[in-house]
Formats: C-alpha cells, structure tokens, sequence
C-alpha cells in the first residue's frame, strides 16, 4: 500500500515537470529554427526570403497575411497563427492546408514546443 502511494506522489511530481510550461524554451526553440527553418525564413525585421515569410509578428497574425509570395491554399486556409494552429501545421503541413508550399514538417513534439514558444517571442 505505501509503495502504491509512493507511486502516486511520485507520477504526481513529474507531471508537474512535463506540463505546458516546462515543454515550451524559447531558447531552444531559436537553435532550433536556426538549425531547420533559417534556411527558408528570416526573423530580422524587414528581411525578406524568396524561400518564405519573415516570421517576425507570426503569432497571432492570419495565414498569408503579409507581402510574401503564398500558395493559394495558404490563402484560402482562413488559419490564424495561434499557439495550437501552428502546432497542428508544423507537425504535418500538407495535411493541415493541402497545397502549402511548406512541405518540410517538426514531428518532435518537444522541438516543436519549442520552436513555437521561440515563434511567440518575435515581436514586431
């Protein structure tokens, strides 16, 4: 009975580490995208790539909302660039929006926490 308790306390514990808060590091997030994503997008303000759109300002702005040159299915989507919304996107975007030009997935869950909370960070 005292190990099944101690069990209990123990699970507990650890998922206080393994919540929202703790998956998400900016820090990380930002190796991340430079090591997977720099090569087709800036995140220099003003900066422009004929690759893709600068994410600076991404959270919280609509799909194919700046000058960049989008696929139409981007521009058809409707999407909003939430937390959950690129989630979705980054994990498979062919699937999310059928016709993106952005062919090129973050299957890990952990890198794509991250890189999502580094994303946030980039304010105009």
């Amino acid at each position: 009975m005292r190990t099944k308790s101690a069990l209990i306390a123990l699970s507990l514990a650890l998922g206080a580490f393994t919540g929202p808060a703790a998956a998400q590091n900016a820090a990380a997030g930002a190796a991340t995208f430079k090591m997977r994503c720099s090569t087709c997008h800036s995140v220099t303000p003003g900066q422009r790539s004929a690759m893709g759109p600068n994410m600076v300002g991404v959270s919280g702005r609509k799909a194919a909302s700046t000058d960049f040159n989008y696929s139409p299915a981007l521009k058809a989507s409707g999407l909003t660039w939430d937390a959950a919304t690129l989630d979705r996107f980054l994990t498979a975007p062919t699937k999310v929006v059928p016709g993106t030009r952005m062919v090129i997935p973050v299957t890990d869950p952990k890198q794509r926490a991250d890189l999502i909370a580094y994303l946030g960070s980039l304010k105009k």
